[in-house]
Formats: structure tokens, sequence, C-alpha cells
């Protein structure tokens, strides 16, 4: 086995406290979830865990260890995901009408919510520092391929990252049901969701590296 049992018994509950801690991933969820329906929330988790897999490739290959050491490059990736971040928030501010039912809005589909997930996470360099220093910790190099010992550990976290997140964007996306018949609240809660794209813009902008 190439990653012991006694290494997963370890990694499995330390990745699933991490997945149930909140972060950007939970709120970026929570906020398609919100705006878009159920189905819109984990079209989103799946997006999160698309740009997950693309961070785990790139840890393993060792492209992260090269942000770590170049802020230039870590800072443009960076401020590029908090640009988008609030653009997808504007677009929430300008929207004519309520985007919170499962048919609220022109071209909200799963499919858009699934993309700007990927996009948000994979412009996020602080996933991918954060795996470069996690994963690691449980990558023995004498039990072989470093390489798809990284990989299946990052898959762990992944779907245990993906179930939390489903989670949260599918009950955030209950809320939607909900207000299909109180334009005013869902009015308010499309604002809400364009602050919550904002917050998380904020969060990632200011935080310390």
């Amino acid at each position: 086995m190439i990653v012991p049992l006694e290494t997963l018994l370890v990694f499995v509950p330390a990745a699933l406290a991490l997945n149930l801690t909140p972060g950007n991933d939970m709120l970026f969820c929570l906020g398609q979830g919100m705006r878009a329906g159920p189905r819109a929330g984990i079209a989103a988790s799946l997006g999160i865990a698309a740009g997950g897999f693309i961070h785990v490739f790139a840890a393993a290959l060792g492209l992260a260890a090269l942000l770590a050491s170049y802020p230039g490059a870590f800072e443009a990736i960076r401020w590029a995901g908090v640009a988008y971040l609030v653009w997808l928030a504007v677009q929430a501010f300008r929207a004519p009408g309520p985007l919170l039912t499962p048919a609220g809005g022109i071209g909200r589909t799963p499919w858009r919510a699934f993309r700007d997930a990927v996009v948000v996470n994979v412009l996020n360099p602080k996933v991918a520092v954060f795996i470069l220093a996690f994963l690691p910790q449980f990558v023995d190099p004498a039990r072989g391929s470093g390489f798809l010992q990284f990989l299946l550990l990052g898959t762990v976290f992944n779907v245990g990252g993906t179930v939390v997140n489903a989670a949260v964007g599918g009950f955030a996306g209950t809320i939607g049901g909900w207000l299909e018949r109180r334009e005013g609240l869902a009015r308010a809660f499309q604002r809400l969701t364009g602050l919550i794209f904002l917050g998380l813009a904020a969060r990632i902008a200011f935080e310390r590296r």
C-alpha cells in the first residue's frame, strides 16, 4: 500500500477537521447556493474540487514551490482572484431581479457556478501554498513515488472538502426555493450574496501570507 493505513488514520481526521473549518471555498459555495439554488451550490463545490485537483497536481510537480519562492507571482495570482470575486459581487448587485431561486437570473446555471468556482479556486494561491505545506507531512519517499502519494492524499482531502461544501451549498440553495414567492426578501438575499463575495475578496486581499 503506497500510503500506509496508519498514515491515513492520522491524515483523514486532520483533513476532515480542516474541511469543516469555514473558509473561502465554503463561503463561495454558500454564496452560489443562495444565489441560484441547490444545484448551483453543489456544482460550485464540484468546481472547487476541480480547482483543488489542479493545485494538487501543481504541488506534486513542484509548481507551488515556485509560488512560495517568488512573492511577485503569488501576488499577481492573488489579486487576479480578488478582482474576479469583486466582479461577481458587482454582477449580484447590478442584476435587475432576484437571482436566488433556481430559475432566477439569465444564464445562472450550475455550469456557470462550476466554472466560477474553478476560476476562484485556481486564482487563490493560498490554496497552493496550503497544499504544499500540509500534504508533504504525510508523504514518505521511502514508500515509493512521492507524486502518487501526493495525488492520493490530495484526492482524499478533496473528496472530504467536496462533501462538506456540497452540503453547505445545497442547504443554502434551499433558501432560494423558500424565497421564490418572497421577492422583497429575495432581493435582500441577492444583495447579501454580493456582500459575501465582497467579503471573500477582502479576506483574500488582506490576509497575510
